[in-house]
């Protein structure tokens, strides 16, 4: 028998890997063995580098218990569990590993590489999750939704959020900003269209589709998106180019009456410079999702400002994103058992 060790989550649930695996590979003779990590009731390792860890991000679990998991077996599937040189050194047995995200943070590819072992990934996992919440997030800010839900809840009536001078326009008479034109990207602006908004798309690195073109959707410099945009909603990932891509100065460019949407990746926006702008109203509000630190510090300073919606990084969490990642991962463990190419190899 071929061991197989899934080591899931209360998201990301190790019994439904186990039926994706079966249900793609029913006549493998497989020992496969399950657990699942504590999270998301307990936090992750933000990339603060434990011994032994660095470099690795987004991960949870120590090297000693990793190695009691995975030791002896041929294939991993994970979605948070870290994969170190030393760790890869303890499990000479490795040979494959599936990991559910779009990027493989928590493992070192380059200890992977040099040991020969297959890493393969689930792209695009929760990217329709994520492109809905970002249409929500949007609608929430733009209509104030948030505004009235927290007086509300404070026992106030705020008959004033009808008045002209304050109630939020409409999608279709507002331009959208959509910085990052990937899986995510796409989908946003899929979704946008049924509103009838002008959509603006930032992205040096991919070019617009026919159909795109058709729908009046404009790409544009990154300079003009945020000088034209009402809404600005980001995509990209995180790289040396887009880290703290939202600053003081790119803030700067934009309306005084814009919204920043956030729910993606913490580290593109310089959130102490977000502060000061919607302290001092340069920008009319934002919604974020994704955090520099996570959990945010009870004082963080964006938390008491009222025009902030903040939510506990859940943008990807819908039960599609779990079952569709397990059968990408349970189609890449059938093409190695098969002795096939990987399709998603990192």
């Amino acid at each position: 028998m071929r061991r197989l060790v899934i080591i899931g989550d209360h998201f990301m649930r190790s019994d439904m890997f186990e039926k994706a695996i079966r249900q793609k590979c029913p006549k493998a003779d497989l020992d496969i063995i399950r657990h699942d990590l504590d999270w998301p009731d307990r936090p992750m390792e933000h990339g603060y580098a434990q011994a032994g860890m660095a470099g690795l991000k987004e991960y949870m679990g120590s090297e000693e218990g990793t190695v009691a998991l995975i030791d002896g077996a041929e294939i991993l599937v994970t979605h948070l569990a870290p994969l170190s040189a030393s760790i890869m050194d303890r499990c000479p047995s490795l040979k494959f590993v599936a990991v559910s995200r779009g990027g493989p943070v928590n493992i070192d590819m380059r200890a992977a590489r040099q040991r020969n072992i297959i890493v393969v990934n689930t792209p695009g996992r929760n990217a329709s999750a994520v492109a809905e919440f970002t249409i929500g997030a949007i609608l929430a800010e733009t209509r104030l939704i948030t505004r009235g839900h927290d007086a509300l809840r404070r026992g106030e009536w705020r008959g004033d959020l009808y008045r002209a001078d304050r109630t939020g326009e409409e999608l279709s008479e507002m331009t959208v900003g959509v910085i990052g034109y990937g899986e995510i990207g796409t989908r946003v602006v899929r979704l946008l269209k049924a509103f009838g908004c002008r959509i603006l798309v930032a992205d040096p690195y991919v070019q617009l589709s026919a159909s795109d073109h058709a729908d009046s959707v404009e790409q544009v410099a990154l300079e003009r998106l945020l000088a034209e945009s009402d809404v600005v909603t980001l995509h990209p990932r995180v790289t040396k180019e887009t880290e703290k891509l939202i600053n003081a100065e790119t803030l700067a460019q934009m309306k005084p009456s814009a919204i920043l949407i956030n729910t993606a990746r913490g580290p593109l926006v310089d959130y102490d410079a977000l502060y000061e702008a919607l302290k001092d109203k340069r920008i009319r509000s934002a919604m974020l999702e994704t955090f520099a630190v996570e959990p945010v510090p009870a004082d963080w300073p964006l938390l008491k400002l009222e025009n902030v919606t903040l939510t506990p990084h859940i943008a990807g969490a819908s039960v599609k994103t779990v079952t569709y990642a397990a059968g990408l991962a349970a189609t890449e463990v059938r093409r190695y058992l098969a002795g096939e190419p990987p399709v998603n190899r990192c």
